[in-house]
């Protein structure tokens, strides 16, 4: 096939298509390429979270002064290798409670670089879609997805959105994912949760378009009391997101 078939293919893919060879190895360009890509990934795994860069900014969107706390795990190597770690507070979280709908917590994951680049900005574009109470927002290091939910259960809220950097690939490495827990409290499942993934400009899923299907979800949650399985996105489309209901016998 010729070089302008690949490259029309891959101008809607970032995925490693018509690589050619050389004997029975790669070219060397396209194995450069993979090395890099894989090196990349690794050093996003490895990266620790700027906290005094993301608390700044996180300032600027008058929330009020965000709050750090941390996991079990005392290190990024223990936090790899010990997930369980990664899911609880390393001490007894004393946060301000004022009963607001929704906390927000930017929380590392296995991507600090996606939180730094990705974070702040899907937040604005979320702000100004939502029109309920948002708690003091909170950074969480070391950090996995259900400690939210011991977060959330301090600050007293009806749920709580996680905003973390999720698994790097030789694609993407700074992809960001969101999730909602409705009523959190220790101990939630992951079936209790809904998840937008995937959120990284330009080549990802566009801040406002997840904005708008996170609102959406948060408004079907908030109807049900509930979030999970039975709560999803029925638009059908980006960009035009409404969750709905899905009713479940």
């Amino acid at each position: 096939m010729t070089e302008q078939f690949w490259d029309a293919l891959r101008s809607s893919t970032r995925s490693r298509i018509g690589l050619g060879r050389v004997g029975n190895g790669l070219p060397t360009k396209a194995e450069l390429e993979f090395r890099a890509a894989h090196a990349a990934a690794r050093d996003a795994v490895h990266d620790e979270l700027d906290v005094t860069a993301l608390t700044g900014r996180l300032t600027a969107l008058w929330l009020g002064d965000p709050v750090v706390v941390t996991s079990r795990a005392g290190d990024r190597t223990e936090y790899l290798r010990r997930p369980d770690l990664g899911r609880e507070p390393a001490q007894a979280l004393d946060l301000p409670a004022h009963g607001d709908d929704l906390a927000v917590v930017l929380a590392d994951g296995l991507s600090a670089r996606a939180v730094e680049a990705h974070a702040v900005p899907f937040l604005e574009a979320l702000l100004g879609v939502i029109s309920i109470s948002v708690a003091v927002p909170v950074i969480a290091t070391q950090a996995r997805v259900a400690l939210g939910d011991h977060i959330g259960a301090a600050l007293g809220v009806r749920a709580v959105l996680v905003l973390i950097g999720e698994r790097p690939g030789l694609s993407v490495n700074d992809s960001l994912g969101v999730y909602l827990t409705y009523a959190p409290r220790p101990g939630r499942h992951d079936a209790e949760r809904n998840c937008v993934s995937n959120i990284h400009q330009p080549d990802g899923l566009r801040y406002a378009d997840a904005a708008r299907v996170v609102a959406g979800l948060l408004s079907a949650s908030f109807a049900l009391g509930e979030s999970g399985v039975r709560v999803k996105d029925r638009s059908g489309a980006v960009g035009q997101a409404d969750a709905r209901v899905l009713d479940v016998p």
